[in-house]
This record gives structure tokens, C-alpha cells and sequence, in this order.
């Protein structure tokens, strides 16, 4: 988004003469505070980043990093017990969520999808088929042959292209 001339020069304003901060600026002129954070930034103003607030949970985190290289499928849990018995005060969702960020995570795995055009490959599940009027006793268990399953799927195809 760019703003003209007259916006930046409220933003330097505010900022420098009134000693507002961004997010007032921001709510003021009716502008997203990144706007005004990028305003700042090109007048050679380095952007304020936050400081880390300590938690209640700062004093066990080497316990509990240590703890996960060494078991990195033990519950959060479990975990929360360990840190109980040593003296955390905190309850358990703030932990599970802080542990979620702190357990290792797997790398995921590269996947390749195959493509082939409309007949030039067949798939059949051999899993049990159930006749719809009462699925649920074992005697009326069916399973259709390869062939119909074929067939059908070449009708429907047909159906389809056409």
C-alpha cells in the first residue's frame, strides 16, 4: 500500500514530536501499524522489536529440553508431572502449549504423485463389500467379482467422457 506524502509526514510527526506509538499512530490515521512500522523504518528508525516476556515456566525449561533430547515421545503429561514434583506453579494448558513448541519435530517426507490418463491404470480395494439391506450380519457378505468392478468403472467413464 503506498500513502502520500502528507500521511507520512503525520506518522513522523506523531511519532517524533508527540511520542506516540505505533499502534496509537496506527489507530489514529486509520492505517494497518505495519504501514506505519515501514513509514518509521525508511526515516532510519530501527524497529523496536519486544522483548521476551519471562514466564513461569523460564526456570524448568532446561530440565524439560534436556528431558525431551533424551525421551522425545514422553508425553506433555507427563511431563507437566516431572515439573510439578519440582516445584512448577503453573497449570497444565499454558505447559502443553509451550511443550508443543519445544518437542522435536519429524522431518516430513517427500512424496511422488503418480499421473496416468483414464484407463491406463486399474485399482481394486479387496476389502469386504456388504450388501446395503443389512450390512451388519456376516451372512450377507458379497463381494463383487473383477470383472464387474472393471466393467463399472468403464461404463462410468464412458458416462462421463460423454
Amino acid at each position: 500500500m503506498t500513502i502520500n506524502k502528507d500521511m507520512e509526514a503525520k506518522i513522523l510527526r506523531y511519532h517524533f514530536v508527540e511520542k506516540w506509538r505505533t499502534g496509537t499512530i496506527a489507530t489514529q490515521l486509520g492505517i494497518h501499524h505495519s504501514v506505519v512500522d515501514r513509514v518509521l523504518s525508511q526515516a532510519g528508525l530501527p524497529k523496536v522489536e519486544r522483548t521476551e516476556r519471562t514466564s513461569i515456566l523460564t526456570p524448568y525449561l532446561p530440565f524439560i529440553i534436556q528431558t525431551l533430547e533424551t525421551y522425545p515421545t514422553l508425553t506433555a503429561v507427563r511431563l507437566y508431572e516431572m515439573a510439578k514434583q519440582r516445584g512448577y506453579p503453573g497449570g497444565p494448558s499454558q505447559f502443553r502449549h509451550r511443550i508443543s513448541e519445544l518437542r522435536p519435530r519429524k522431518q516430513p517426507e517427500a512424496y511422488l504423485r503418480l499421473k496416468s490418463l483414464p484407463g491406463e491404470q486399474a485399482q481394486v480395494d479387496w476389502g469386504l463389500c456388504r450388501a446395503r439391506y443389512n450390512p451388519h450380519y456376516a451372512d450377507h457378505r458379497t463381494m463383487p467379482s473383477l470383472y464387474f468392478l472393471c466393467t463399472l468403472q468403464s461404463d462410468m467413464r464412458l458416462v462421463y467422457s460423454a
